[in-house]
């Protein structure tokens, strides 16, 4: 074999050996989903400049601005409001509460919401969509190499997991009328989601609230004497017989995702609920339907 494809061939390797799994499954869901649906590649350029970025693999050399470039050691292009629009910046909520599984057969929040992420952001990348991950400084880009630098973005063991430690999204002033799809548990009180809903709606941006829940956090099956430990740090709490609270449990489950529907309501955003003992292609297509619908203005 030539050198430079030995070379090429080792390193495709070295990088699905970091994440095989979670890509290889994103990958089959993505797929599955993306039989229904058609490409919407779209070219074009904007009429207002937004702003500078540094050139990336895939950018036509067109759009290098030689000014900017000749200022600095990197190569800048120019990127106007219209095609910053058209991109989708993706969050999935990676702190503790998200580690819950209530049965050995079933995923963790974390693992389905990371799966549902990056299964988004194969569709929209195979449609020659704009995406990168929020909050971690890069450019919403298009092409092979960005599912897998999201992929080691939120990757644990590779360093990644941005933002590990916070349960809602990071603020970040993110172009008007672009994408912006939130994956979590959303269990926090309704006045904080909203607050963070309000500050994005307030640009423009396009909002779309998945709330993944595990099977157990829906119904609450459990019977008799049960202790409830926190997984961030709130203590713990016995319940003597856990049945007789189970009315109280429903009504206020079912209150905390009234508020959310009514935030995204309120704001023009779309709000779906998946259970991790469901398959993954369920929300998948339709929660790429209205992303990707969203970037067609």
């Amino acid at each position: 074999m030539p050198q430079g494809r030995l070379r090429t061939a080792h390193q495709a390797e070295a990088l699905a050996a970091v994440f095989p799994p979670l890509l290889a499954a994103a990958e089959k869901v993505a797929s599955t989903v993306a039989q229904g649906v058609h490409g919407r590649r779209r070219s074009g350029q904007g009429e207002s400049f937004w702003q500078f970025r540094r050139y990336q693999p895939g950018d036509q050399t067109a759009r290098i601005d030689w000014r900017r470039s000749g200022k600095s050691d990197h190569v800048y292009v120019r990127e106007h409001e219209w095609e910053a629009a058209q991109s989708v910046w993706l969050w999935r909520d990676g702190s503790r509460s998200m580690d819950y599984r209530s049965a050995a057969e079933l995923p963790t929040k974390l693992d389905r919401a990371s799966l549902l992420l990056l299964a988004t952001a194969s569709l929209l990348l195979r449609a020659g969509e704009r995406t990168a991950l929020l909050g971690s400084g890069a450019t919403p880009a298009t092409g092979s190499t960005v599912i897998h630098r999201i992929a080691h973005a939120i990757d644990p063991e590779s360093g990644g997991d941005i933002h590990s430690d916070q349960s809602l999204p990071p603020y970040v002033p993110l172009p008007r009328y672009s994408g912006l799809l939130l994956i979590g548990d959303f269990l926090d009180p309704p006045e904080a989601v909203e607050a963070v809903a309000a500050r994005f709606a307030g640009r423009g941006v396009r909002g779309h609230i998945v709330q993944v829940l595990d099977p157990a956090e829906t119904a609450l099956p459990f019977g008799g004497r049960v202790r409830f430990e926190g997984l961030e740090s709130e203590g713990s709490a016995l319940i003597p017989r856990v049945e007789t609270i189970r009315d109280q449990y429903d009504a206020r489950m079912n209150e905390q995702q009234e508020a959310l529907a009514n935030i995204a309501r309120r704001h023009g955003w779309t709000y779906i609920v998946h259970r991790t003992d469901h398959p993954p292609q369920v929300p998948l297509l339709s929660l790429y339907m209205s992303v990707s619908e969203g970037t067609g203005r």
